[in-house]
């Protein structure tokens, strides 16, 4: 079990985190998100110790993670932190890289394990391929094969699929966080990407300005945004006032709607005129205008005609889950 207490960390005078307290469980998956500048890869950096806490703790288990002050070599032999950085050779091949990590392993196993690692990133095809001559992505690919050659209990993962092409990203996703799972391996993975988190992260912790905005379950995450920015990290999102669905409601307040939530009706509801249809594969992303002027995006399956006027409803029982005001809630039918 990972044991995070930060009380504070500065950097050069400038306080960049702040209250940070968590732990992950074995084979636990917690997921950091927010803004760049948020203080997600200097976490990652402090938990590994590449950099010295001053004021807090970090543990696996019984064991204390220590800085920099106190190892020759920066980091812990149990964890392995992917960053944005790639410590490759770049002047040997592929499969080389791999194996200067296996040294714990018995000799005779090194080449199924090799081969094991290959199969996990897509790379049985470039073993041999000199590692210069491969793009951001292989490289980056190859790096996971890196960090994971000798099963660390913990994996520190810092945007670990940046610079990997759109296509080859879902397929490494699908693979790589099932085989940790599998293996009992923790995984803390900093990241923009909702992808890298709604199917696979247990956990999601929310990061802003160098503290913790929140820290939920990724499902209820997901679904109960308090905020613009937590809904935000998950892709559009609509701020509706209230009185654009309710119109005799008497709280003065503010709804996060994501536009998928938004259901057409034929005869009731907000009514909106369509301006514009974004197409986004399996979905339109529809923006409409509200008579004064409020502009609110939904999807539907089908363009809609500019100009058509539709209406909009939104379910009783979200509505009164995204009032932003505490202990408020509406009765009426929506």
């Amino acid at each position: 079990m990972l044991k995070v207490q930060i009380n504070a960390f500065d950097y050069d005078g400038r306080l960049i985190l702040e209250d940070i307290s968590f732990q992950i469980n074995k084979g636990g998956h917690i997921a950091l998100m927010g803004e760049s500048g948020s203080g997600k890869s200097t976490l990652l950096k402090l938990i590994y110790g590449l950099l010295h806490l001053d004021d807090g703790s970090i543990y696996w288990g019984e064991k204390q993670a220590l800085g920099p002050n106190y190892n020759l070599v920066p980091g812990e032999s149990y964890m392995k932190y992917l960053s944005q950085d790639f410590d490759l050779m770049p002047f040997t091949s592929v499969t080389e890289n791999i194996a200067q990590h296996l040294s714990v392993f018995e000799p005779e196993t090194h080449q199924s394990r090799i081969d094991e690692l290959l199969t996990l990133i897509g790379m049985q095809d470039f073993a041999h391929e000199k590692v210069k001559n491969l793009s951001g992505g292989q490289k980056q690919r190859v790096a996971l094969a890196q960090a994971l050659a000798q099963e660390p209990e913990l994996l520190l993962l810092d945007e670990p699929f940046g610079h990997i092409d759109q296509f080859k990203k879902n397929e490494l996703r699908n693979r790589l966080f099932p085989y940790l799972k599998n293996k009992g391996i923790s995984v803390l993975t900093a990241t923009h990407d909702r992808d890298d988190v709604l199917s696979f992260a247990d956990e999601i912790i929310v990061l802003k300005d160098g503290k913790i905005e929140e820290h939920q379950p990724t499902e209820f995450l997901h679904n109960n945004p308090r905020t613009q920015y937590i809904a935000s990290l998950f892709g559009f999102v609509n701020e509706v006032p209230l009185r654009l669905l309710k119109e005799y409601s008497e709280l003065d307040a503010t709804l996060l709607i994501y536009p998928h939530e938004f259901e057409i009706s034929n005869k009731s509801g907000l009514e909106v005129t369509v301006q514009r249809n974004l197409f986004k594969g399996s979905h339109y992303l529809v923006e409409g205008v509200s008579e004064d002027g409020y502009s609110i995006f939904f999807t539907h399956k089908v363009a809609l005609r500019v100009q058509t006027k539709v209406f909009l409803n939104i379910a009783l029982q979200l509505v009164n889950k995204r009032i932003n005001l505490s202990g408020n809630s509406l009765s009426s039918k929506s």
